[in-house]
């Protein structure tokens, strides 16, 4: 596949079109897993500073708005990746024996687990539902004065004008992602909004009185419209995050036991109990059980790199990275036996299926897999 071909599949991937084929195909411009202490020649140079440089470009060359959109240079980015992947996988089979995952022989368990995609369930203020997954672009219903409709981009698009939005009653609809979905939503005051697997998000049809106020679970990513007037706040567990205009992530699943804020751009304020957080760009603001917040610097890619099609991995155990690929790939997850407590780091596409990403892990060679349907074993 040419650079331009990826090009042109990722495109048609965000727009929830493509075909299993046709994510396959993506997933051949991965990167892999290593463990961070494996050896890694001076001739290869800096090996987290070219992956992390080169995977920005390319993610913010994608994303980039379509005015002064320069695909030349995605081309280039998107030639490196590849030619980076090869040179890894390469230094992988130098250092280690290739090991097959052992599957189960019933038909079932040969089909292989496929990464998730654009799916959710969009639950309007009647309770009734619409399945957002197969639903065709266009109007999709409409609450109130709200037109509800689907780009063709496949996002869901609310449309109100804004003398109605001040006098019309608050509606709440409700989109949900299961495990293996993910969704993008633009609220009636142009916020954008991407939902990672298992997640939800609460909202009113049309944003009235002093703030504009949403409810979420699970993990999001909000670029915020502007409006200082009216302050857009997001309610998640026990905290509460306040926005003016803004770029951040916020993952708040309930299995991983803190809720981690990541700021890109702008100024968040952050409000649990008594304590109070400000954050600036390129901060991560982490809420513990203790109702405490630690603020540090991160690097901000790897917070949202499951929004752009990547997993991002930074010294994570296997426990860490097993629950996001279960709730990505809708996958039950089991430990038989005691496995190494040494981290993992490196990238993986997100449009890999999932024996390929366990293949990558296992190329360390301190940690095996078996396949049974969608049960993973994870053994030493």
């Amino acid at each position: 596949m040419s650079p331009q071909e990826f090009i042109e599949l990722y495109e048609k991937y965000q727009s929830g079109n493509c075909t299993p084929e046709e994510i396959n195909q993506l997933g051949a411009y991965r990167d892999n897993f290593e463990l961070k202490d494996l050896p890694w020649t001076e001739a290869m140079g800096n090996k987290e500073a070219i992956k992390l440089d080169i995977l920005y470009k390319l993610n913010h060359q994608i994303n980039a708005p379509k005015k002064g959109f320069k695909k030349y240079w995605i081309a280039v980015a998107a030639s490196l990746i590849f030619a980076l992947g090869l040179i890894w996988l390469v230094s992988y089979k130098v250092h280690n024996a290739s090991i097959e995952l052992v599957q189960n022989s019933s038909a079932d368990a040969k089909r292989p687990v496929m990464p998730g995609n654009n799916k959710a369930t969009l639950t309007l203020a009647d309770g009734s539902n619409i399945d957002l997954t197969d639903s065709r672009k266009g109007l999709l219903s409409k609450q109130g004065s709200v037109v509800i409709g689907k780009s063709g981009e496949g996002k869901i698009v609310y449309n109100a004008k804004e003398g109605e939005a001040r006098s019309t009653a608050a509606l709440f609809n409700m989109i949900s992602t299961p495990r293996g979905g993910q969704y993008q939503v633009v609220l009636s005051d142009g916020t954008k909004v991407w939902l990672n697997a298992a997640s939800s998000i609460k909202f009113p049809t049309v944003f009235t009185g002093h703030e504009r106020k949403v409810e979420l679970t699970g993990e999001a990513y909000f670029e915020v419209a502007k409006n200082k007037d009216r302050p857009f706040k997001i309610a998640v567990e026990q905290m509460s995050i306040e926005v003016l205009g803004t770029h951040f992530n916020v993952d708040a699943y309930k299995d991983e036991g803190v809720i981690k804020t990541t700021l890109l751009e702008g100024a968040v304020k952050l409000v649990t109990g008594n304590h109070q957080a400000y954050l600036k760009p390129g901060q991560q603001a982490t809420l513990n059980q203790q109702q405490s917040f630690n603020i540090g610097s991160v690097n901000t890619e790897e917070a949202v790199a499951w929004k752009n099609g990547y997993f991002i991995f930074n010294n994570e155990n296997i426990q860490s990275i097993m629950k996001k690929i279960s709730r990505w790939y809708d996958v039950e997850v089991v430990y038989n036996g005691k496995v190494d407590e040494r981290d993992f780091g490196g990238t993986v596409s997100r449009f890999d299926s999932v024996a390929e990403v366990l293949k990558s892990l296992e190329l360390t060679g301190t940690v095996h897999f078996k396949i049974e349907g969608r049960k993973i074993i994870v053994m030493p």
